[in-house]
């Protein structure tokens, strides 16, 4: 009998200490995982790398960068993605992984959009990561047919490499060409207003010859036109007319 009540004695004693080690265990297993202690994912999108660096140490939270992308229109290494997505549980110690967008542009080959149609040039540039710009029309037999495609103010080849997301403006056609307007008469006018005058009768400024010495254009006038002036002409509209000219003596 006394052995048995030792015995008993003893396995009691053994389950006490497995289960206070069992808590202790559980206890610090608890702590140590930082167990139920959650905290919310802040949105990190959009800002600089290092303004993200200082929300992530914050909030005790670490980062990798997987990923270098361009997004035309957002600053140079922000934040462009983020996983866990924002407003997430995380735990503290978690490691965000960010794609940033790159210090440097993209470029694209300017493809060559004359004699396409306006709504197919809005595509291809839609597609190369272009956008169209402004849209002016000039007099000409092909309706909405692309005449000339610049960007920065100068006309572009095809095969130029330009900026990701660069406008592009576009000269299309109205579809007028063919008809008929009186030929001015640009006898005695300066260039800048003979052009006026050309434009204004839907015709385009072709050779521009300066006769004799001419030291300041600015003071030349017209002395002769091609193709000439009469009562009585008429030439097609878009057609190009060349001007001579020459300082008055």
């Amino acid at each position: 009998m006394r052995f048995l009540k030792t015995f008993g004695i003893h396995i009691l004693l053994i389950a006490v200490v497995l289960y206070l080690l069992t808590w202790v265990a559980a206890g610090f297993l608890s702590s140590y995982t930082r167990h139920g202690q959650y905290l919310t994912l802040p949105n990190l999108k959009g800002l600089p790398i290092e303004e993200a660096e200082k929300v992530l140490n914050e909030k005790q939270l670490r980062f990798i960068i997987t990923d270098t992308v361009f997004v035309d229109g957002m600053p140079k290494s922000a934040v462009v993605e983020q996983n866990p997505i924002p407003n997430s549980k995380v735990k503290t110690g978690r490691i965000i992984y960010l794609s940033i967008n790159s210090t440097s542009s993209a470029t694209v080959i300017m493809p060559n959009l004359i004699n396409s149609s306006l709504r197919y040039a809005e595509t291809v540039l839609g597609g190369m990561g272009l956008r169209l710009g402004d849209v002016s029309y000039k007099p000409d037999i092909a309706q909405n047919a692309v005449l000339d495609q610049s960007w920065g103010g100068q006309s572009i080849q095809p095969g130029t490499r330009i900026p990701k997301g660069a406008a592009i403006n576009l000269v299309v056609g109205d579809g007028s060409g063919g008809a008929l307007v009186s030929m001015p008469d640009l006898t005695g006018l300066s260039l800048l207003d003979a052009t006026k005058v050309i434009e204004g009768s839907m015709l385009q400024l072709g050779a521009v010859v300066y006769e004799g010495v001419v030291s300041d254009s600015s003071k030349a006038v017209v002395i002769r036109q091609n193709p000439p002036f009469s009562e009585s002409s008429s030439i097609r509209s878009g057609e190009m007319v060349d001007v001579f000219l020459s300082v008055k003596k």
